[in-house]
């Protein structure tokens, strides 16, 4: 059996937790919703079998790719140095990576940025007439906790896509049209348009910044740990059912 009393869930993942079942009765009685229950089937899997998903959309992989760019871009508007944080960090519940921290340290910062590169300019302005993603909300709740921050923000940031996803991007294109070759006129204005779509340099640079701040709530806080706790429970009565599912069966 897993001791599930220690399992740590990551600050990415605990908006998944804190959604609300969809009815009254079991929001009162405490219950985790679906999405929470489908989110620890992955946690069970992950701690019990070593196994994770292997997702990776062109949209993620440009996120990682370009993550430091994202960050010279947001010094450049702040008008001051900030640098990629290493340092994984946890407590006795939750565990995080954030990008940035400014303060004494990771553990006892004064304010937390997060970091996510948009896709392209159309993803980017989405952003505006939204509030801030339930996920991203307590992704910096979280991090506040573990880094002792008062204020945290998400920096939806607006770079370059990297040359490699804009080959591909123009591959699929290639494929797409019916062309004799690269060098035909079609593809040649086509390609252009996609090279155009996906770089920025164009824009003013405050123009490719959106900040979305979030302050401390100790509250909030606590939900976290509460959520916590019964996901630990709800792992163990996972692996109680899937452990005794075929008893009496055969």
């Amino acid at each position: 059996m897993i001791d599930f009393s220690k399992t740590l869930i990551r600050s990415s993942s605990v908006g998944y937790l804190m959604t609300e079942p969809q009815s009254k009765a079991a929001k009162d009685a405490g219950e985790l919703s679906k999405t929470a229950k489908s989110h620890l089937l992955d946690v069970y899997i992950a701690e019990k079998y070593g196994r994770k998903r292997d997702i990776q959309t062109k949209q993620m992989r440009k996120g990682v790719e370009v993550e430091e760019n994202s960050i010279d871009l947001l010094s450049r508007y702040l008008k001051k140095h900030l640098q990629k944080n290493e340092e994984r960090i946890q407590n006795d519940f939750i565990t995080g990576l954030p990008d940035i921290f400014e303060g004494e340290s990771v553990t006892n910062a004064d304010i937390i940025t997060d970091i996510k590169s948009s896709y392209d300019l159309w993803t980017f302005l989405g952003n505006i007439p939204d509030k801030l993603d339930n996920l991203y909300y307590w992704q910096l709740m979280s991090y506040m906790w573990l880094t002792n921050a008062e204020q945290a923000y998400i920096a939806y940031c607006l770079v370059n896509t990297p040359d490699s996803i804009i080959e591909q991007e123009k591959y699929y294109l290639l494929k797409k049209m019916d062309v004799i070759s690269e060098e035909s006129p079609e593809f040649v204005k086509e390609s252009a348009k996609i090279t155009f779509n996906m770089t920025f340099d164009d824009i003013d640079v405050a123009e490719r910044i959106l900040l979305f701040k979030v302050e401390r709530d100790e509250h909030e806080i606590m939900k976290i740990q509460n959520k916590v706790e019964r996901a630990r429970e709800y792992l163990v009565e996972l692996e109680s059912t899937h452990k005794n599912f075929n008893i009496g069966k055969i």
